[in-house]
């Protein structure tokens, strides 16, 4: 599992020659990182005045965030094992018309699993991305560059998995569905 991986071997994975841990793996750790920054900005003492409803507002933005963080941090194997789920369609036999037929149809299904986990990470991020709307205002002010950091982690792992999303989509047939996808790219992009 890449996750409980150390962060030196994690990194020495993504260094490697092989396809997994690859850019979706990547973008759903920004988006873990993103997500764990802001649960630690918005969990500390804040030195200004603050009422009680402020202070709720923020450990629940807190609570949202660290649980946004551990389904990124799931997402991270979970789009290894996409990929390697693709890879594995395509290594199907293909030498008779019973084959093809049965190759392609696990193909476009592990193709549909391949957008489905950056779908996810999308979501989770662009989630993220609201509850900072909390936190950003209310937090220590000492902790405005974690902040910030967690935000920008936050949009490149939006955009890292809408990557992988587009790519996947191109591999598509069924139209009806690539256009479903495509609608809820453009929701998460508009949030």
């Amino acid at each position: 599992m890449l996750a409980t991986k150390t962060l030196s071997a994690l990194l020495e994975d993504f260094r490697s020659s092989s396809p997994t841990p690859g850019g979706g793996s990547a973008a759903a750790l920004a988006g873990a990182l993103g997500a764990s920054l802001l649960t630690m900005a918005a969990s500390l003492p804040n030195p200004r005045a603050m009422t009680d409803d402020e202070l709720r507002h923020l450990r629940d933005a807190a609570a949202d965030c660290a649980g946004l963080a551990k389904q990124l941090e799931e997402l991270i194997d979970r789009d290894a094992a996409a990929y390697e789920a693709v890879v594995g369609a395509y290594r199907l036999p293909k030498g008779t018309d019973e084959e093809k037929a049965r190759r392609s149809a696990r193909i476009q299904e592990a193709i549909r699993g391949a957008i489905g986990v950056p779908l996810n990470v999308m979501a989770s991020a662009a989630a993220a991305l609201t509850v900072a709307r909390v936190i950003a205002p209310l937090a220590n002010p000492n902790a405005s560059s974690d902040v910030n950091v967690g935000i920008e982690l936050l949009r490149a792992a939006r955009r890292g998995a809408q990557l992988n999303v587009e790519i996947n989509l191109g591999s598509v047939k069924d139209n009806a569905y690539a256009a479903e996808v495509r609608r809820t790219v453009d929701d998460l992009l508009a949030q």
